[in-house]
């Protein structure tokens, strides 16, 4: 049976909750294997609509148990009131597993983050404020805390005597801040660690076992492949790989194990955050687009910035990733708009490229290259079968095919979970009722 990871393809929010919950129907494990509480992915299914950041979207899950993995940063406190509020309507948490390798956001991460990002000022990178940053560096740094630590009360106040001096000496001499004491911040880490024993394990273990097994295993990637600190936007990028290869590491599997690789685009681009963007729409149809979309930050409620897809980074993403299918999502948000573009070049100083740039400097003054479309303006949310898409909308999706470089197995036209439509129903799902 396969192991397959989900990956966001461009710059996060490409709609992936919406894609590994109902592929988690059919797996026996679902992983999330990197970011923090910074990501946010929205779930609308039987329960409700949700905004998950921590729990994979494979709780609503009858049969899935939901990992959090070892590549992933845990706010404690904000992982327990998401339990608590699933818990509220009615959905069960209790086949969560939370890796014993898991590195623990503290107290002193979260005022760090925000400080350097006040130290940035003019040029400031548009993080989450969530500690995200300074938790990876300290893991990165070998002065982190991990959730291992957090149920033994001992190891956790002998770790916290050297990491937390570390951490006061930076905001104190630095920032001018007030120091932790390292009674208040190990006594609420305790309680957290009694809340939350029952749920940490050997998550290694556990998928080792599971893929032994033959049991179907999904790998639920957070934020999205241009966002990635090696490959992505640097510096505006996030702090862990949400790449295909960072999914194994952020999980515990090796890529000798990997079957699949999803990569999940938007049918176009929106971004969070500084950084550059080069379909940027900063005009009416910008503001159309996300209006249409109601795209708006699952974490922050922040606007995002919406702009034609972008065919450059699109080939960029499966090179580094190397999927072996594509999901494309939101099309219907297209719906009424009489005319689309693809970007399928960038100008720079006067030449075409076709590459994606190392320099988030040159991406910035990249001007996109079009190719325009005709709309299809007819509604396509009821549609099931991909020859019932209307002709425009088939030619634009064959465009996306061909600039991604791999076949599209599926496509959302709606957020719903039946709103989909099955163009290669060979993944792990089974087809719906066609229409």
């Amino acid at each position: 049976m396969p192991v397959i990871i989900a990956i966001g393809a461009q710059w996060g929010d490409e709609g992936k909750g919406k894609i590994v919950d109902m592929l988690a129907e059919r797996a026996d494990m679902v992983v999330r294997f990197s970011g923090g509480d910074n990501a946010g992915h929205t779930v609308v299914n039987s329960f409700g609509e949700f905004g998950l950041h921590l729990v994979p979207s494979g709780i609503f899950s009858s049969r899935a148990l939901a990992v959090i993995g070892n590549g992933v940063v845990v706010n404690p406190a904000v992982l327990l009131q998401e339990l608590a509020k699933l818990n509220e309507r009615g959905v069960d948490t209790s086949r969560l597993a939370i890796s014993d390798r898991a590195h623990v956001i503290m107290p002193y991460h979260i005022m760090l983050d925000k400080f350097q990002e006040q130290a940035r000022a003019g040029k400031a990178i548009g993080t989450t404020g969530k500690g995200i940053g300074p938790a990876f560096a300290d893991k990165a740094t070998r002065h982190g805390v991990r959730m291992v630590d957090i149920i033994d009360s001992e190891r956790l106040r002998e770790r916290l005597t050297t990491v937390l001096e570390y951490n006061n000496t930076i905001m104190t001499r630095v920032y001018g801040a007030s120091p932790l004491s390292l009674e208040e911040v190990h006594s609420e880490y305790c309680r957290y660690g009694e809340q939350l024993a029952p749920y940490i394990r050997d998550t290694s273990l556990l998928l080792d076992e599971a893929i032994a097994r033959g049991q179907v295993v999904l790998l639920e990637g957070a934020q999205g492949a241009l966002l990635d600190p090696d490959f992505g936007t640097y510096p505006f990028t996030t702090s862990s790989s949400p790449l295909s290869g960072g999914g194994c590491l952020g999980a515990g599997v090796p890529p000798t194990r990997i079957n699949q690789v999803l990569g999940v685009f938007k049918a176009y681009c929106t971004r969070v955050g500084g950084g550059p963007m080069p379909t940027e729409l900063k005009n009416e149809m910008g503001q159309a687009i996300r209006e249409l979309g109601h795209e708006y930050g699952t974490t922050t409620g922040r606007p995002r910035r919406c702009g034609w897809f972008d065919g450059v980074a699109a080939r960029f993403s499966t090179r580094i990733n190397g999927f072996t299918s594509a999901a494309i999502t939101r099309l219907d948000v297209l719906d009424t708009l009489p005319s689309l573009k693809i970007c399928i070049a960038y100008r720079l100083d006067g030449q075409i490229i076709e590459h994606f740039p190392a320099s988030a400097t040159d991406l910035e003054r990249c001007e996109p290259v079009y190719e325009e479309f005709p709309g299809w303006q007819t509604p396509i949310s009821d549609i099931r079968r991909y020859d019932r898409l209307p002709v425009a909308a088939r030619r634009y999706m064959a465009r996306l095919e061909e600039i991604i470089n791999c076949p599209v197995s599926l496509v959302s036209v709606g957020t719903r979970r039946e709103e989909t439509i099955y163009k290669m129903p060979d993944l792990m799902t089974q087809p719906v009722t066609q229409r």
